[in-house]
């Protein structure tokens, strides 16, 4: 498991470690063909920063390289936000007075209608953490109402047994994400003081019982602004390195959410530069080619403007962040606000007038 080798580390050393690499560690790393661990810390260290140009080019290059002048594009479906846990960072958590609501199969059908009419056919399925309002009884049903409208679902709900995985593999779920939110030992107990997240190594060892449930692709992230991001996505990466080593048939994904505010919610400790973000995009496409690097509608209409050309390879667009929020139920609460708010078409344009073509799903369901 994981939690065998996060072990070995220190957060405290690490940060040091990666503070500590400089100019000739960053143009060592450069040089390289494939890199490394240690290149890594080295490219997301404050020494790569004045090299951002060069990485960029590379990353690009890189891209290109693998997947083209290709964007996948997904939408989330809010399906519940009824939640059990405690998060200092998010509007669904239990302590925040919200009026809950979690969506039945006539609702879930209108918010499908929606979404495909903005063109879509991968959608990712989103819920608070609740297992008996929103546990595997409900996702069976709901899944037999979205699996046949969609050629990829991804699902992003509480971590689950193996054998949940299984059955959810066998229902039509292609993806599963989980994001660790921060790989702090301590501070997470700080932002998750209740609820089944509070456990802070069943949260870290969920990809693995994922892994071993022979789930096609699993995404991965840090919520940046919890911590210092940059020993949080070397976590993140030393967790990838462990999880393609351990299940290669698996596809891997890594997410890049920055903390963004929601009613009466909490400060990020860290900002992160939108440069900085840039840097930390290129190190993940150097360190791994073949991984898919996705941007949510968290951030600007610029960044993501021009982002995209640079290592991201998935995108998603006139997201909705609430239960309902496509057609049910628009103004009840969303989980964070989202920043671009410009519809699938208007990003799709953006793209096209890059020279870039629009996948409207990677994935059917022939294939296997």
């Amino acid at each position: 498991m994981f939690r065998d080798i996060f072990d070995m580390y220190n957060w405290d050393l690490t940060t040091e470690s990666i503070y500590a690499k400089n100019k000739s560690d960053v143009i060592s790393a450069l040089e390289k063909e494939r890199i490394n661990l240690e290149d890594f810390k080295a490219l997301i260290s404050p020494s790569a920063l004045p090299f951002l140009e060069k990485m960029a080019q590379k990353s690009r290059k890189t891209t290109l390289k693998r997947f083209g002048k290709t964007i996948r594009m997904y939408a989330p479906m809010y399906l519940s936000n009824e939640c059990q846990n405690i998060c200092t960072y998010c509007g669904f958590s239990y302590d925040n007075k919200i009026k809950r609501r979690t969506l039945n199969g006539a609702e879930i059908l209108r918010e499908i209608m929606a979404i495909k009419s903005l063109g879509y056919d991968h959608v990712l399925l989103v819920t608070g953490e609740a297992n008996k309002t929103v546990g595997m009884d409900y996702f069976e049903e709901a899944l037999k109402i979205i699996v046949p409208h969609f050629a990829h679902v991804s699902m992003e709900v509480q971590p689950l047994e193996q054998e949940d995985y299984e059955k959810l593999s066998e229902w039509g779920v292609n993806t599963i994400l989980v994001y660790q939110e921060t790989y702090h030992k301590e501070e997470y107990k700080k932002h998750h003081p209740k609820g089944k997240k509070s456990n802070f190594y069943y949260r870290l060892n969920t990809p693995d019982r994922i892994g071993k449930s022979g789930m096609h692709k699993i995404g991965l992230g840090a919520l940046l602004g919890l911590e210092d991001w940059r020993t949080d996505s070397f976590f993140t990466a030393l967790h990838l390195n462990y999880l393609e080593r351990n299940y290669w048939k698996t596809q891997y994904s890594i997410s890049f959410p920055r903390l963004r505010p929601f009613s009466g919610g909490l400060a990020p400790k860290v900002e992160m530069k939108d440069k900085e973000l840039v840097q930390l995009i290129c190190a993940f496409r150097l360190l791994n080619e073949e991984l898919e690097l996705s941007i949510s509608t968290r951030e600007s209409e610029k960044f993501r403007n021009h982002i995209f050309k640079l290592g991201i390879t998935s995108m998603s667009a006139g997201s909705k962040t609430n239960p309902g929020g496509y057609e049910v139920d628009p103004q009840s609460l969303e989980q964070f606000e989202i920043s671009d708010e410009r519809s699938p078409e208007q990003i799709a344009n953006v793209i096209k007038d890059a020279g870039y073509e629009i996948v409207w799903k990677d994935w059917d369901k022939s294939l296997v």
